[in-house]
């Protein structure tokens, strides 16, 4: 028997229903369910008929509805709806790449992806030491042929060189067709990379930029060239994603953001086509004849309904039990009903899908604040340098009881970080140093600098270098006004204070924390502590931390760091208050670290292709000296959540994939499972 208040709160007046679909017809079969009346569990006898048992429609709610279907505008919505119409091109799960529509992903081992030594003269377009592309001419430094990284690069001076050039092979699988039955080919990939260029898309650049050409050999088969000089770790991506020139090519790149054909009801050759999308309502779609894996059986449901059903988690939850819903997606905001979800679990009622992903929680240090009039900052000003010294940050981290954390706000589901990357992560590094909550060694650290206990229980500085004595360790400890946020960081400051330190919480709008510098507090460098989310995912985010993105260097751009700006345009897939790349103002290094051993292994180990023992080596190192130098305290992960029927097959919720219907063809309940 249930003893949670909070079931009483919110099923205190609802009445649930069977599990089962609700279109019961007079029963031939009795099955006994558990429901929830008046917050109190009950066992009834619900009957149902064969045509229950066997659905042929598959209910997925979804708490926001998206803007638009357009494959250049990214929203999580849309996600969850585009893995239905397009299956791929390529799947990025368990932190690696998987083909869809490809015979396979290309490789250098395998010959289907190779380097060679090619001639490039003055006037030509090759890529600069840094990857990006530039006119070659006098002054330029670039990577000749066999060098892989900027220890090696040169300065051109004219003349003739010989540079790398990647070319890559890509093939699709036999028998795409469009769901309209039109063959799919090579051709439209072609059309798609175009669109991808077109000035006019609301797309990435990139990849555009650093491709010589794009060309098909037949109807299956493309070949990928770089730029001279461009050596892509992720080389095996550089498929473009097909879109229907046939239905399409009547319009204008401009014209086709809104055009219903490519916004609302575009054609695809995944498991299901749309049928209809009702604005406010719904998007319905029934199996695609010609999908490519219909021999397998697949997709297991006729048809599909994608139910827009708002942000409301109480009612989300209640959907979900009385059968409305088969799946309440990562949208319906259900993190804050994690307590009452894994009851229900356990109860049978629900099956409640926790999985970290690839968003990960940090308190960030104001090593190095930005020097401001106002006296804010270290050099200048009246702001005390608290965090100058590594023992206090290794201090501050042991102080931080992120465990606790986990086990209350995250109901134990996630997991404390040493990195920033996820332990599950092929690159993660087990042997960084970890701290653990430990308040005896955490004090004795800060004893060692000079921040010893004062009267009042709060640390004060002697002989702190760089500090005043008599000043007491007495910070602002900022970040949004999250509800989880707000609860860890609570939880944070109470087990701080058992260390002697003071972190005095304040919690901004998200646009406030989050603005531009040089106003801005976080990318403003105007912070104490911060605590915010980066995206991690395949490889390893170290670019983030090297001092060449140093917030307050106005000659960075957007476009200059591709791995930041394309992990931003994910961000509000998960998070929306995630940052966007401070334009105007530039960087993403919020603390101000600089470490010369840092710099170099992270950017020896971005010069790298994977597979190479340097790519693997310098992601290690990279991660040893942070760990060691803490410019940030990792925290803990974030929650992907997600809530299904409880007799819900084949729905994996994976930490790198966007969207948990990444294998939709393959979802069933009931008898469908058996098969």
């Amino acid at each position: 028997m249930f003893q949670n208040r909070k079931l009483a709160l919110v099923f205190g007046l609802l009445i649930v229903a069977s599990l089962v679909l609700a279109a019961c017809q007079p029963g031939t079969t009795t099955v006994v369910e558990t429901v929830i009346v008046e917050g109190t569990p009950q066992v009834v006898e619900v009957q149902v008929t064969e045509e229950t048992m066997m659905p042929d429609t598959l209910v997925i709610c979804l708490g926001q509805e998206p803007d638009t279907l357009y494959p250049f505008f990214s929203m999580l919505a849309s996600s969850q709806v585009w893995e239905a119409i397009w299956d791929g091109p390529i799947d990025n799960r368990s932190f690696g790449y998987q083909a869809v529509i490809l015979e396979k992903l290309p490789s250098l081992a395998d010959g289907d992806a190779v380097i060679n030594a090619v001639t490039a003269a003055e006037g030509d377009t090759v890529a600069d030491v840094d990857g990006n592309p530039v006119t070659l001419e006098a002054g330029v430094v670039y990577k000749p042929a066999g060098c892989q990284s900027a220890d090696c690069a040169v300065t051109y001076d004219g003349g003739e060189v010989s540079v790398d050039q990647m070319v890559v092979t890509f093939t699709m699988v036999e028998g795409l067709a469009w769901n309209d039955g039109t063959p799919l080919t090579t051709s439209d990939s072609v059309y798609g990379f175009n669109l991808t260029a077109d000035p006019d898309s609301t797309s990435s650049k990139y990849a555009v930029e650093r491709t010589a050409s794009y060309e098909p050999t037949d109807d299956r088969t493309i070949v990928w060239t770089g730029i001279p000089g461009f050596l892509d770790s992720t080389y095996f991506l550089n498929f473009f994603q097909p879109m229907p020139e046939h239905v399409w090519g009547q319009y204008t790149a401009l014209e086709l953001i809104e055009a219903e054909e490519s916004s609302r009801l575009p054609l695809g050759w995944g498991a299901y086509q749309i049928d209809e999308w009702t604005a406010g309502e719904s998007i319905t779609m029934s199996k695609n004849p010609n999908y490519f894996r219909a021999s397998e059986g697949l997709p297991y449901f006729e048809n599909v309904v994608y139910r827009f059903v708002g942000e409301n988690s109480n009612a989300n939850v209640a959907a979900v039990l009385s059968g409305e819903c088969d799946i309440a997606d990562q949208t319906s905001h259900l993190d804050d009903q994690s307590e009452l979800l894994l009851e229900l679990q356990n109860a049978g009622q629900i099956n409640a899908t926790f999985v970290t992903g690839t968003v990960f929680e940090h308190a960030d240090f104001g090593i190095n604040p930005v020097t401001y009039d106002d006296g804010y900052s270290v050099a200048g000003g009246d702001r005390p340098a608290f965090f100058s010294d590594v023992r206090v940050r290794r201090a501050i981290t042991m102080c931080m009881d992120r465990q606790a954390v986990v086990d209350t706000v995250m109901f134990g589901q996630s997991q404390v970080l040493d990195s920033y990357l996820p332990p599950q992560h092929p690159l993660f590094n087990p042997d960084v140093t970890a701290y653990p909550f430990d308040v005896e060694a955490g004090g004795a650290l800060l004893d060692e600098v000079g921040w010893v206990m004062g009267d009042d229980g709060v640390r004060v500085a002697s002989g702190v270098e760089g500090v005043p004595d008599g000043t007491r360790l007495s910070f602002n400890f900022w970040t949004t006004n999250a509800t989880q946020r707000q609860q860890a960081t609570q939880v944070m400051a109470e087990s701080l204070a058992q260390c002697g330190v003071e972190a005095n919480l304040e919690y901004w709008v998200s646009s406030e924390f989050f603005a531009d510098g040089p106003e801005g507090p976080i990318f403003g460098r105007r912070f104490d502590l911060g605590q915010f989310a980066w995206l991690t995912g395949v490889e390893p985010p170290c670019n983030l931390w090297i001092s060449d993105q140093i917030v307050g260097d106005s000659s960075l751009l957007a476009g200059d760091v591709p791995w930041f700006a394309d992990a931003m345009s994910e961000a509000p897939s998960y998070d929306a208050s995630a940052p966007a790349f401070p334009s105007g103002w530039g960087g993403a290094n919020n603390p101000g670290y600089a470490s010369p051993a840092f710099d170099a292994a992270c950017k020896a180990a971005l010069a790298s292709l994977p597979g190479q023992a340097s790519y693997d080596e310098n992601h290690l190192l990279a991660q040893e000296i942070f760990a060691e130098d803490l410019p940030v305290a990792p925290l803990y992960l974030r929650l992907k959540l997600a809530a299904t029927r409880p007799d819900m097959c084949g729905f994996v919720m994976d930490p790198t994939a966007n969207s948990e219907m990444w294998n939709i063809e393959e979802f069933a309940y009931g008898t469908l499972c058996d098969g």
